[in-house]
């Protein structure tokens, strides 16, 4: 349920929505629903959201925002990333508290995948 003044919703350009759906389908399980050929919005991923067609992508080398998700298995998710047709844009690197790297999708989206440190 939306609530009062909290972040409710994000959208993100796309070039190819079909690749872009089948890119969150495989590595996220994302589902989605179509709204006409130009836009398609997922839910129950933390933050819902949607797709736009436009030849534009989100950067943060632009100054876009990043949205980061989380993994218990970090080189397991990058795999299936590269596997789904992904890039990885920054490999992993340490920082305080975990390890991250970032990824873009089809369309060319960057986003960032973190794990934290193993216990020692």
């Amino acid at each position: 349920m939306p609530q009062h003044e909290k972040l409710d919703y994000v959208e993100f350009p796309a070039r190819d929505l079909k690749a872009t759906q089948a890119f969150f389908s495989s590595v996220f399980g994302w589902q989605f629903e179509d709204f006409g050929s130009d836009y398609c919005a997922f839910c129950g991923q933390g933050l819902d959201g949607g797709f736009y067609r436009s030849e534009l992508y989100s950067i943060t080398q632009n100054g876009s925002a990043l949205l980061v998700f989380y993994s218990d298995d970090l080189e397991a998710t990058l795999v299936a990333i590269e596997q789904a047709g992904g890039r990885i844009v920054k490999p992993i690197f340490d920082f305080p508290g975990g390890r991250r790297s970032h990824f873009s999708e089809p369309s060319d989206n960057e986003f960032a995948v973190w794990s934290a440190l193993a216990a020692k």
